[in-house]
């Protein structure tokens, strides 16, 4: 079992992993251009938040999938 900082250092890697990748700045930006048009406050921050709850839920999904829980 990994230890407290373990546990955040690996999520911390896997969220910059996704944050730098071409899907996700594909989506953020897409997300950006249809919240900038419902006139959100924060469009930006929104967009990057659902974006990367996006890619975590998937990636979470994945791991459910190859351990045999999905």
């Amino acid at each position: 079992m990994d230890s407290p900082e373990e546990e955040i250092k690996r999520w911390v890697n896997q969220i910059a992993l996704i944050c730098l990748s071409e899907d996700f700045q594909t989506l953020k930006k897409e997300l950006e251009t249809i919240y900038s048009k419902s006139n959100l406050e924060d469009f930006r921050t929104v967009a990057f938040q659902d974006a990367l709850y996006a890619f975590l839920a998937q990636e979470e999904e994945n791991l459910s999938i190859n351990s045999g829980r999905g």
